[in-house]
């Protein structure tokens, strides 16, 4: 999730310094190149000519039962994640107290900017920490369930106010942690000054989020509704419910993939919302009635949108195809723009098969209930080598910051699909100059930082989600 602005080059830390046309794999025949600093053409974009180069597409790297084994360790063994159904009815104060205080954690010595170019004055933070109300939390904190009713923004501190590192630098929004989509259950365990916003804990972060995109009710209620089948799946990268006046709280609704929502299925004949539902699939939707309390209304998703009956196999295949499906989108630090962020991207593809990941880069790179390669200065280039050369479709390259998915390789070398916030290439006086290429992109894994360092050299982890990795390669002295 953490992106800094990452370079890009043309050189390659597989090969001797080449033409970036003879490490496309493509030729002047197929068309002029359309990112030619980095050697991607046309056929880079399509998720065809990387499906092409595997034997069997469709071949399960996993079933359904070692998915959800998987997913079963990951909520035992990985701190990042909570199984909310099995949160008691209060917590300690303690503990809440920690965690809203982790997020609002700014020394005096950082410097915050607005979005006129403005620095923040310490005044403005001093009210924000009024805002926390952290005298209201006591010994032991009464947990309350919810449900989220719309694709909502999860906060640093109880406020919109977007606060940035330098004058100008927009795009990074250091109060944006994440987002939270329609019917993720909640647990609510604080709320600020004004109660306008709840602290709530869902199954992979704690923040803040306004109160209005919550909806709270019983247990039984909120994890009766996850746990409802039959279900449509979001495979797509992002689908919308149908427009309706009848009813404007599930009004198109932004559905991004990998949410998995229950079908209503105790409806009398005739329309819905205003609609006849022959040509949509009718969904049960979570619905904030005006003093806050979760209760449940039909919404139309159209049965030409991108959905299934349950999660995608999980394939070469289909990691490919699904990761494709957000080519482009603009890059979304901590799901910001209704979009996301690195480490959201890789976590939806996976999402839509049905395997779950840690939020953020820092968690996934290091998670105790996923395959890791992890690296270090003991390891030198050999051992690098040695470990990228094992990459399959789907595992995930770690360097600070930043994740990447791999695709499959050109002539021998690894690429990737990354949603990348900056990106620079060497010009040819091997001067950094910006791509700036901020959203969902194809690239080779080996690109450079400078003229002597490249992301080799700063791997930090490679993770198989979908099974075991290989045996580890020696580390170099």
């Amino acid at each position: 999730m953490r992106s800094t602005l990452l370079a890009l080059a043309l050189g390659s830390a597989l090969l001797a310094a080449a033409p970036s046309w003879a490490l496309s794999g493509a030729t002047p025949e197929s068309g002029a190149p359309v990112l030619p600093e980095l050697g991607v053409w046309q056929a880079h974009l399509e998720p065809g000519y990387w499906s092409a180069q595997l034997a069997d597409p469709a071949a399960e790297l996993a079933d359904r039962r070692a998915i959800e084994a998987q997913n079963a360790r990951l909520f035992d063994q990985d701190p990042t994640m909570y199984r909310l159904e099995q949160l008691a009815d209060s917590m300690p104060g303690d503990q809440v107290r920690s965690l809203v205080e982790r997020l609002a954690s700014f020394p005096p010595e950082v410097e915050r900017w607005d979005i006129n170019g403005e620095r923040v004055p310490e005044a403005v933070f001093d009210a924000l920490r009024g805002q926390l109300a952290l005298d209201a939390i006591g010994e032991q904190v009464p947990v309350r369930f919810g449900l989220v009713v719309q694709r909502a923004d999860l906060r640093a501190m109880p406020t919109t106010q977007r606060m940035f590192s330098r004058p100008g630098d927009t795009d990074i929004d250091r109060l944006q942690e994440s987002a939270l989509f329609p019917g993720t259950p909640v647990a609510v365990v604080h709320a600020n000054a004004g109660g306008d916003w709840l602290f709530v804990l869902s199954p992979r972060y704690a923040a803040w989020i306004e109160a209005g995109a919550v909806a709270t009710g019983s247990r039984e209620e909120v994890f009766g509704y996850t746990a409802a089948s039959p279900h449509r799946i979001i495979t797509g990268s992002v689908e919308h419910t149908v427009y309706t006046p009848e009813e404007p709280r599930v009004s198109g609704l932004q559905l991004d993939m990998g949410l998995k929502l229950p079908l209503e299925l105790d409806l009398p004949p005739g329309p819905v919302n205003g609609q006849h539902p022959y040509t949509a699939h009718v969904l049960r939707m979570p619905v904030r009635e005006p003093d806050g309390r979760l209760s449940f209304a039909p919404a139309l998703l159209p049965t030409r949108a991108d959905s299934s009956a349950d999660y995608l196999p999980l394939t070469a295949g289909n990691i490919i195809d699904q990761g494709f499906k957000f080519l482009g989108e603009r890059y979304g630090w901590g799901h910001a723009y209704g979009t996301r962020d690195c480490s959201g991207f890789v976590s939806e593809v996976y999402r839509s098969m049905g395997l779950q990941l840690p939020r953020n880069t820092s968690a996934q790179a290091v998670s105790p209930a996923l395959e890791h390669w992890r690296f270090g200065e003991e390891h030198d280039r050999a051992s690098r080598l040695a470990a990228v050369a094992k990459l399959q479709v789907g595992d995930l390259v770690y360097i600070p910051g930043h994740v990447m998915m791999v695709i499959g390789h050109v002539d021998g070398e690894p690429w990737v699909i990354h949603d990348i916030h900056g990106g620079s290439h060497l010009d040819d006086s091997g001067e950094p100059r910006s791509l700036m290429l901020n959203g969902v992109s194809v690239t080779p894994l080996a690109m450079r930082l400078g003229p002597d360092r490249d992301y080799l050299d700063r791997i930090t982890s490679i993770v198989r989600p979908a099974g075991a990795l290989p045996a580890r390669p020696a580390a170099g002295h």
